[in-house]
């Protein structure tokens, strides 16, 4: 997630819901999870290509990285091809792998100045989507501008793509009062049509960061729906038999923590997910003496309170609700 007003802080609601997950893996620590800030994981299709976006604490320098999977772990991170110039974020990849869409203050049309936004007397990158398409050669191709409503305004945030082209995504718009609501835009033709706000309950509630189950079957998003533990949490909604939403419920487990938990994505595993989390160490006191060596390794560790990147399996989540892993 890009430089935005803060989250409003839960100030109580303490109750799990239903749903209940397994606890989670620290993904690549010291190598993709280190004591920066990285959101926002994108797995290939073959599962051993993770892009992610990499940035310091602030989120005033965002670039995606891509690490391959080599044998029991993680390559060291590389800026992606088509980053590293521009405020990039949020990568996304199509189902299929072919598209891998972010957001990004880049200059919409060769002319144009980068994109910014002032909001609360203050002024930050603003975000427009764009897409990357896989040649032929297998590499990546120009960045392109998804023109049209879609990017209407100056805060567009973290794309979901479903298999048959719908983005979903977060934004700040007209009609989203004063928190952030997420919205679909249908794939139209070769564009697509005016964005609709998904009808998840009171808009006075910021929803951020949506997941899109492939089929459309579930959704998952980073928000504050009441009951959060701590200032976002990870919320699930299924779609029901007469195509609306089910009410959000908090994902249970070890999903959520009283730190900040957003920026979820799925995996290409039945129930896989990723999250961004700032989930510490507890540190305790009086603590083994430090020198100047340890307390640096310390301080500069993953869980320092930077947000990392977890895997979590909430495939039991899936089954209780009827979504089963596919065939074969």
């Amino acid at each position: 997630m890009s430089p935005k007003p803060s989250w409003i802080a839960a100030c109580c609601g303490l109750a799990l819901t239903v749903a209940t997950a397994h606890a989670g893996e620290l993904v690549g620590p010291g190598t993709i999870s280190t004591g920066l800030q990285e959101t926002s994981a994108a797995l290939a299709p073959d599962g051993r290509t993770l892009y992610f976006m990499r940035s310091d604490f602030a989120e005033a320098d965002d670039t995606i990285m891509v690490s391959h999977r080599r044998g029991g772990g993680w390559s060291a991170p590389e800026v992606a091809a088509f980053s590293g110039q521009w405020h990039d974020s949020e990568p996304s990849l199509s189902p299929d792998g072919k598209r891998l869409y972010f957001v990004s203050n880049r200059p919409p049309r060769q002319g144009d100045a980068p994109v910014t936004v002032e909001m609360g007397g203050h002024r930050f990158p603003g975000t427009n989507l764009w897409f990357v398409e896989r040649q032929a050669d297998g590499r990546w191709g120009d960045p392109v501008h998804v023109d049209g409503a879609l990017n209407d305004g100056a805060m567009i945030y973290n794309p979901s793509v479903a298999a048959n082209g719908d983005v979903y995504f977060s934004a700040h718009r007209p009609d989203s009062g004063k928190a952030y609501q997420i919205y679909v835009a249908r794939r139209q033709g070769n564009g697509y049509a005016a964005p609709e706000q998904l009808p998840l309950g009171d808009a006075a509630h910021s929803r951020m960061d949506p997941a899109i189950d492939p089929q459309g079957r579930f959704l998952v998003y980073a928000g504050n729906e009441g009951d959060s533990l701590g200032s976002a949490d990870l919320y699930i909604a299924f779609r029901q038999a007469d195509g609306r939403w089910s009410k959000p419920e908090r994902l249970g487990g070890d999903v959520n923590s009283d730190k900040l938990e957003n920026a979820p994505s799925l995996g290409r595993a039945f129930g896989e997910l990723f999250v961004s989390s700032a989930r510490q160490d507890e540190v305790r006191f009086p603590k083994p003496r430090d020198n100047a060596t340890t307390l640096q390794q310390r301080l500069q560790s993953p869980l320092n309170g930077s947000r990392n990147l977890w895997r979590f399996d909430i495939s039991g989540v899936l089954r209780a609700h009827g979504i089963a892993p596919p065939a074969g």
